[in-house]
């Protein structure tokens, strides 16, 4: 993956055997403003070299990481970063959750990303975009 490429685009690496996650990839695509993002599961081939790229592990699971034209951001303050590119009320909403302190907003996060498999549940297999998602999903 070429680093020029990476810092013109907006990618949402997500963990796709997670139910959750999957339903967050779901959202954003239904109330984005327009088509934005693109997407790659941590266990494709293209999100292990993104997990390299923004300098974590290839085993890393702790959910969403958002690259903001080159900007790795992660845990709370990449969900939110997200939202604040999604329709109002979302961007709004987005926007004032990035005023609560950090450390208390990604302790909510690392609760939620810890028992993520407890409570929404697991896939066997990563989510298989519709033909005409295809394109906005990296392999």
């Amino acid at each position: 993956m070429k680093t020029t490429y990476v810092q013109h685009q907006h990618t949402i690496l997500f963990d796709g055997v997670c139910n959750l996650c999957n339903n967050s990839v779901n959202f954003i695509l239904k109330h984005e403003r327009f088509a934005l993002f693109q997407f790659a599961s941590i266990q494709s081939e293209t999100g292990k070299e993104l997990l390299q790229w923004c300098g974590l592990q290839e085993d890393f699971s702790e959910a969403v990481i958002y690259i903001e034209n080159g900007k790795v951001h992660q845990g709370s303050t990449a969900a939110l970063k997200i939202g604040q590119r999604l329709k109002f009320p979302w961007s709004m909403i987005s926007s004032l959750g990035l005023l609560v302190p950090k450390v208390f907003r990604d302790w909510v996060y690392r609760q939620i990303g810890t028992n993520r498999y407890q409570w929404f549940g697991k896939r066997d297999v990563c989510m298989i975009p519709t033909q005409a998602l295809k394109a906005r999903f990296y392999k």
